[in-house]
Formats: C-alpha cells, structure tokens, sequence
C-alpha cells in the first residue's frame, strides 16, 4: 500500500452506496476502507490516520452528527463529508455547527465527492 496516499474511510449502511463509492474512489487512485456503521468507524483501525471521512447522515443506531461528536470527544480531527438524501436548512445549520467540512446530497453527481475530497485530504 501507498503510504503517501490519505486513507478514505466510508461510512454507510447501505452495502450497496457503500461498494458504489469504494468502487468509484479507487477508480480515482485512492485508498479506501468502507464501515457499515458508525461504531465499525470509531473502531476502524486505521481511524486516526484518515485523511477523510465519508459519512451518511441517516444511519440506525447512531446518525452522522452522533458519529461526529463521538469523533469530537476523541478530539480526531479528520475532515469529514457528509452525504444525506436530502439537505434540508436545520441540516446544514446542524452540520456547519458540527464541523462538517462538506455536505452533498444523495445521489452524487459527476464529480462532486472527488473533488471534495481532494480539496480537503489530497
């Protein structure tokens, strides 16, 4: 492995979006490891070496913003982009608050979580 390049990790339940932006990301050369939950995140070995996170918002058991102060707790201080279904105002108030580097909603076009993602880890 490259030790150069960011690790990605990507956080969503759905196993589907989940391989769809590994699958996408490496296309682009990166690094990327894929979580099924909020707590495989947070105990994903490589967490702390993350040059980004790739969080959907609406997960069970913990949502993006409970993963976000968990990460906050921990004082990590990776970027992360959150991916939602929809981007309502009190969500992009909520996640400006929480220090999301990025919203995009779902489904992501053409480039837009690539170049995000070399914006803030490349």
């Amino acid at each position: 492995m490259d030790t150069d390049k960011p690790i990605i990790l990507v956080v969503d339940d759905d196993p589907a979006v989940r391989d769809a932006l590994k699958f996408s990301l490496e296309l682009e050369g990166l690094t990327v490891h894929t979580c099924g939950s909020g707590m495989a995140l947070l105990n994903h070995p490589d967490l702390e070496q993350a040059g980004c996170i790739v969080l959907d918002y609406k997960m069970p058991e913990m949502d993006g913003f409970e993963v976000m102060e968990k990460l906050a707790e921990r004082r990590l201080q990776v970027p992360v982009i959150l991916i939602t279904s929809s981007v309502p105002t009190q969500i992009r108030a909520r996640a400006n608050r929480a220090g999301v580097a990025h919203i995009l909603e779902k489904p992501l076009l053409d480039n837009a979580l690539i170049d995000r993602i070399r914006e803030i880890a490349l």
